[in-house]
Order: structure tokens, then sequence, then C-alpha cells
């Protein structure tokens, strides 16, 4: 819902009356016991610093895990073969001044710095060169020619939000028609961008535009665009991007204990950093090497990887992908695997040694083997067939609240209950998701942040709440008054204290 529609919209500052201020991170509903599970997620500005333009001194070997220095010929020649220059966007026309191309909300744009059209959300990218080239002059005119010099931003123009991201030798923009942020816009660029380092690495980039500042990287994401397309879905479906978290699968403690015992057991192998299990899109299970964890942003782009491709469920598969916070110039490889026939169990290992195949193949059946005769595969498909593994708002016993989302900080993993009415269909999901991007904003903006607000809308109330150890944002009935939203807040916390152990990964082993 838009916010000119809400009736109301009261903040308090870090001052309140509640005493869940004193909650620090480690001691909130869901904490883990002993480190993180994954790396905490930064703040805005931290993240979006990580990947600035490098320096001559920067350019140089950073100690990859994989040294790719070598251009393959294609990279050296430049030149692409015309048939896997087009995306394949069947329903879309191809002019960009058709009216099925203007209808939509958002816009990604991705060229080089050189102005190369490199990807289009919607139609084709040749068609579109002429807007690119705009585009890349108003980035450059600002960087190069105006005085002062500066980086462009944002730009807003009739009803469009225009939001920039210039990482040399890429280009990205983002055309948006919705109510999200400048900050959430950009961060969903920063998640196309991490998506096209994790395929090809930050350094194999930086190489190919030195030695051909005009050449086409098309052929070299050929195929990754169904990935880039899926994330670019899932971020405006899912609040776990703009949150910076991972859903966590809601498993028995018994059974997620006895899956974390067999998945250490059989993980202590030289060069393995991370062993993942992964549910229904869902993290089930983490084995890290001590001192090395893994960062929401990573964990959502092997979701990605998984939900994208097929292929990867007919048989073990063998990858290299970049995790781009964890090493952005050089490749680590993956052990796929899925544990059950119907393919929603995925166990993945993630190795520095590129000859581990085999050695994680047998590890692979080791593992399942043990979770096979202890039940736990069984007891992971039998929850999700009888959707035992989500939970109603309801379950909680607050008739006041409608649907909620819970981010523990400590772990940043996720937790909320399955929509129901009234938030059944689509629509009104996407409505509500609008509302806690907006609620999201106003609490962390960065002039005037907030720890507790409180929005009357016409459909229902929401209450966001900030704290150093959660963060928690609730759907109301529409009549609830502000007492009453914050008392059955407490209550709320209360029962995730006492679920904590089913809803979150309290501890993850280190291997």
């Amino acid at each position: 819902m838009s916010r000119n529609s809400s009736r109301c919209s009261n903040s308090s500052s870090s001052g309140g009356d509640k005493n869940d201020d004193d909650v620090l991170e480690g001691e909130e509903p869901g904490a883990v016991y002993d480190g993180s599970i994954v790396v905490q997620s930064k703040p805005f500005n931290a993240i979006t610093t990580f990947l600035q333009p490098p320096t001559e001194g920067d350019k140089a070997d950073s100690g990859s895990v994989v040294s790719d220095d070598v251009l393959t010929d294609d990279e050296k020649n430049g030149g692409v073969s015309p048939e896997l220059m087009v995306n394949e966007v069947p329903e879309f026309d191809d002019d960009w001044r058709s009216a099925s191309w203007k209808k939509q909300k958002k816009h990604v744009f991705i060229m080089s710095y050189a102005g190369k059209p490199i990807y289009t959300r919607y139609g084709d990218e040749d068609q579109q060169a002429a807007l690119m080239g705009v585009l890349q002059t108003l980035v450059m005119y600002f960087s190069h020619m105006a005085e002062p010099r500066d980086t462009l931003l944002c730009s807003c123009a009739g009803g469009h939000k225009f939001v920039f991201l210039g990482r040399d030798p890429l280009i990205l923009v983002l055309a948006s028609h919705t109510d999200a942020s400048q900050n959430q816009l950009t961060m969903e660029l920063m998640y196309v961008y991490y998506q096209i380092i994790s395929t090809l690495t930050a350094k194999r980039i930086r190489n190919i535009f030195e030695k051909h500042k005009n050449y086409d990287l098309r052929r070299m994401l050929s195929g990754a665009e169904r990935q880039i397309n899926n994330l670019l879905d899932a971020t405006e479906h899912d609040p776990c991007f703009f949150l910076g978290a991972v859903r966590c699968l809601p498993l028995e403690l018994s059974v997620r204990d006895t899956i974390a015992q067999a998945m250490a057991q059989f993980s202590k192998v030289k060069d393995l950093v991370f062993s993942i299990l992964i549910a229904h899109n869902q993290l089930v299970m983490y084995i890290r090497l001590k001192n090395y964890a893994l960062h929401p942003i990573e964990i959502h782009l092997i979701l990605n990887l998984l939900v994208a491709s097929e292929s990867l469920k007919t048989s073990e598969t063998w990858t290299p992908i970049c995790l781009p916070l964890f090493e952005p110039n050089g490749f680590v490889y993956a052990h796929i695997s899925y544990l059950d026939e119907t393919c929603n169990i995925c166990l993945l290992m993630i190795t520095v040694n590129e000859n581990l195949f085999h050695t994680l193949s047998n590890c692979r059946r080791l593992i399942a083997e043990k979770l096979t005769h202890f039940g736990c595969l069984k007891a992971i498909q039998g929850s999700a067939k009888e959707n035992k593994s989500q939970y109603k708002a309801s379950d909680v016993g607050i008739p006041e609240i409608h649907h909620f989302l819970y981010k523990t900080k400590s772990a940043s993993l996720l937790t909320s209950p399955m929509y129901e009415a009234p938030y059944s269909s689509q629509s009104e999901q996407d409505r509500l998701l609008s509302l806690y991007q907006y609620v999201h904003q106003r609490l962390h903006n960065s002039r005037l942040p907030v720890r507790l607000l409180f929005h009357v809308g016409k459909s229902e109330a929401l209450l966001g709440r900030v704290t150093s150890g959660f963060e928690l944002y609730i759907a109301f009935t529409p009549f609830v008054s502000k007492g009453a939203a914050v008392n059955a807040m407490d209550k709320l916390l209360r029962w995730i204290k006492k679920e904590e152990d089913r809803l979150f990964i309290r501890n993850s082993p280190t291997i």
C-alpha cells in the first residue's frame, strides 16, 4: 500500500519505555550459542564501499584462491556471435518504446564504462543501446566533466527513480516506479553486481576491460541471464534480501543436532571450507572452517544458483563459484548433490582444492547414509509434505497479529509465518512486503533513524522495532492501538524465545 494512504504514522526515539532496548546482540531470542553462523550483514554503506573501483595497487594479484590471469581466445578477440547476443525474453517486445516494455515497474540496465550494452531485464540490449548510451553519458559527465566532480547515485523524474551504481568497468542502473527507497534499490543492484562477480570473478572482468575497453561481455555471461533474472524476481518477493538475513527451516532440535553431528563428522577434510545443507530453499545446517563464515549475500547467491539451475538436480555436480565477499578475485569449488528423490534436500560442500571431487563424493555418501539411518531426511521430507516446517501466525496465539518478520542479528537468520488470509494472493503479499520495506526504510533512515515506528494504513497497522540484537516487523489488524501493538510485540518475543531451538540454528559446529 502506498504510504500516502496511511492515516497516521508515529515514531519514538531509542529512549522507549520498553526494556527490549537492553537486548544485546547474542542475547536476543534465536541467538547462537557460540560464535556467528554467518557473517552479520553489514550496514548499507559498509557493503557498498567494499567493492569501490580498485587502485593501481589493488590491481595486483591479491592472493586469490585460483589464479585467473590468462584470457581465453574469446576474451582476446572481443567478438560475439550474433546468436549469443540476444537474451531470450519472448514475452516482451524488444522495442523499448513498446507499451509492454514501458508498463514494467522496474528495469535494470548493465553496460560497460565505454557504453557497451551488457544486460537488460526486459527486451534486447541492442534495441536499447541508445538508451544505455544516454545513461552512460550521465554517469561519465558527473564523474569526469562536472565541477566539482561527483558520483551520480540517484535521479528522480516523472514519477520514476533512477539509481546508479558504478563499479569500474561496469555501470548498473535501475529505473523504478515503486515506493522502494534509494538504498533498497541500490542494494538490488549490488546483488546483481555480486551475481556477475560470482560468475566471472572481479579480477577476470578487470583484466578483460584493461586490454579491450570495448569488449562485449555478453558472451562471457551467456547462460547467466537466467540467474540474474531469477535473482531480481527474488528481491521483489523475498524480505530476506532487504533485511540481509537467511531463512532457516524450522526443525526439531534433536533432528537438527543429529544432522550437525553427521555433517561435522564427515566434513573433516583438508581444504574443505563450508558444508551446507539446504531444504526447500531454506538453511537446515551450516558447517564451517574455524574463523571463516559466509555473508548472507553469498548464501543468497548459492540459493539462487540452485533455484535457477535445474541441471544440478540430475547428478552430483562439480562447479567453480566465486564468493564475492569471501574472495572476489578467484574461484572456489562446490560439490553439489541432492539427497532425496524429489530433489528438495541439497548438500553443498565448498573447497579451495579443485581436485577433491571424489573425496567429497565419498563424504556425501557417508553423510547421506547417516542421515537416512537416523531418519533425518525422512523428518525433513515429512515436515515439508505435511507443511509442518512452516507455521501460521495463529499458532502464536495473539489474535491481533496477521504476520511478522523476525531477524536475529547475531546469526543473520530470519523467521516468519506462512502467508494466510488476508495475504493469500500474490498481490496482497507484495503489498505487505512494500509496507515492510517502507517501515524498514524509516527505521534505518541515515538522517533520522528511529528504534520504534508505528504506522497505520487502510488495511493494517504495522509496528517496526530495531535493537542491537534483533529486528522485528509486525502486521496487525487495522484498528489496533499503539499500546496494544507494543504489548502484543512483547508477547511475540516471548513466544519466539520459547520456540528458538526449533526456529533457528543455535549451534553450528566448526571443522
